[in-house]
């Protein structure tokens, strides 16, 4: 059973910078698929990027060019590094491990409890 722990949400303006970490419980690099996925209120949880075994990256479009996913293997960490935040990248965050980059939440077999992030004007 894997574990998932979020941490680095916060309350920024337009335009500023915020980085979300996440501790897994045991060693991931080469056995999980990592993702980072948001979900606002009254919307569907997406996913925002996704890094594979092979350390190959994907994002939605929504944020490319501004976020950018990496994996710390050593210490069983995944960042998300978000640049340029704006209003409507206003969620509750949330990473993921599955053993494939699935773009459907519903496959991740294993999920943190999120970490809000709110963007403001």
């Amino acid at each position: 059973q894997v574990q998932l722990v979020e941490s680095g949400g916060g309350s920024v303006q337009a335009g500023g910078s915020l980085r979300l970490s996440c501790a897994a419980s045991e060693y991931i690099s080469s056995q999980y698929c990592m993702a980072w996925f948001r979900q606002a209120p009254g919307k569907e949880r997406e996913r925002v990027a996704c890094i594979d075994r092979g350390y190959r990256t994907t994002y939605s479009d929504s944020v490319k060019g501004r976020f950018t996913i990496s994996k710390d293997s050593a210490k069983n960490t995944l960042h998300l590094q978000m640049n340029g935040l704006k209003p409507e990248d206003t969620a509750m965050y949330y990473c993921a491990a599955d053993p494939l980059c699935w773009l459907s939440s519903v496959n991740y077999k294993y999920w943190g409890r999120g970490t809000q992030v709110t963007v403001s004007s």
